[in-house]
């Protein structure tokens, strides 16, 4: 579990599907990344495979939903390996414009920097400006990569 101010990040469970289904089902969350509200049934289905983790030893899958108050409002995710871990969050449209895509984001890296992990990326399309305001305000930078339609952003140091 990691807590910020307003927020708690609560290890991801199969159980979560049901109330994550409701607060990812805005069409609006995938304009930039495609696809489209999943259901509760696939959802699970993803939980369960995200839990049982990566098939090599080398990589770990970590995933949190964020809990404010008592309603989840998103979730963040960091796929770590060789030192390096790649984040993504999302936040639910009934709770965008709130702060708590950053904060949430802030809390997952500071809890990633606390297990000495050096390196911190993630892709966020070019034409995704919140995301990419999350991106500057929690210390990561767009480099000129650009891989399957989305920018690289990425703490200092190598890729």
């Amino acid at each position: 579990m990691i807590v910020t101010d307003r927020l708690t990040l609560l290890p991801l469970r199969v159980e979560h599907a049901e109330k994550m289904a409701e607060v990812l089902s805005g069409p609006a969350l995938y304009t930039f990344t495609g696809g489209e509200p999943p259901t509760v049934a696939e959802l699970e289905t993803r939980y369960q495979r995200q839990l049982a983790g990566p098939n090599g030893p080398d990589e770990q899958w970590l995933n949190w939903v964020i809990q404010y108050d008592d309603a989840l409002v998103g979730y963040v995710q960091a796929t770590v390996a060789d030192g390096t871990a790649e984040i993504a969050w999302v936040i639910g449209s009934a709770w965008q414009g709130r702060g708590f895509a950053k904060e949430a984001a802030q809390g997952l890296v500071t809890w990633l920097r606390a297990q000495y992990i050096g390196q911190i990326v993630a892709h966020i399309h070019p034409e995704h400006a919140a995301s990419a305001a999350v991106a500057t305000a929690i210390g990561l930078a767009r480099t000129d990569v650009l891989m399957d339609g989305e920018y690289l952003w990425s703490t200092a140091g190598p890729v």
